[in-house]
C-alpha cells in the first residue's frame, strides 16, 4: 500500500531517536488524532473517538523531529500510510503506521506569544476586528480551528 495521508494530532509520546547499524537515523512517536464536533445545544466542542498512529521519520527528517518535537505538541504529518497485521503468540492485531515525508507544527493550536498579549498584534492588524489571538495572557491557547478545516 502506498497511500498518502495527512493527519493532525498531538504527539502522544516523547519522540525516540536511534541509529541503525548501517547509520540510518530513525525517529518515531505515537500520534493521537481526536475527532471533535461542535454541540450547538451545549455551545462547546465535544470529543469523539481517537485514532492512534505510529509515526516514523528517517534520515534528516528524523534528526529534525528529535530536535523539534515534544510530547503534547500539536503537529501536522504528511506521509505514507502503512497498515499491517501482526501476531505475537496468541495475540493478534493491526498496526497503523505513517512513514513521514513532512512534519510541522500546527500553529492554530500554539500558545500565543507574549508580544501578542501586549498589543503588538493589534497594531499589525489595524482596521480589522480584534480576533481571538489579540490580547490575553502569554501562553494562552488559541481557540480550536473551525470544524471545516481542510486537514
Amino acid at each position: 500500500m502506498n497511500d498518502q495521508i495527512t493527519v493532525c494530532g498531538h504527539v502522544a509520546t516523547e519522540p525516540k531517536h536511534h541509529r541503525t547499524a548501517s547509520g540510518l537515523d530513525i525517529t518515531s512517536f505515537r500520534l493521537a488524532c481526536q475527532q471533535r464536533r461542535y454541540d450547538q445545544k451545549q455551545g462547546t466542542w465535544v470529543a469523539q473517538e481517537t485514532n492512534w498512529y505510529t509515526v516514523s521519520a528517517f534520515r534528516g527528517l528524523a534528526t529534525a523531529a528529535t530536535e523539534s518535537l515534544v510530547k503534547g505538541q500539536r503537529v501536522i504529518v504528511l506521509g505514507r500510510l502503512r497498515i499491517r497485521d501482526w501476531e505475537q503468540g496468541e495475540r493478534r492485531g493491526t498496526s497503523v503506521d505513517i512513514e513521514a515525508d513532512h512534519l510541522g507544527s500546527d500553529i492554530s493550536w500554539q500558545p500565543r506569544a507574549a508580544s501578542e498579549s501586549s498589543g503588538a498584534r493589534e497594531t499589525s492588524t489595524a482596521g480589522s476586528p480584534a480576533g481571538p489571538a489579540s490580547g490575553g495572557a502569554a501562553a494562552e491557547w488559541a481557540p480550536a480551528p473551525p470544524q471545516d478545516t481542510p486537514f
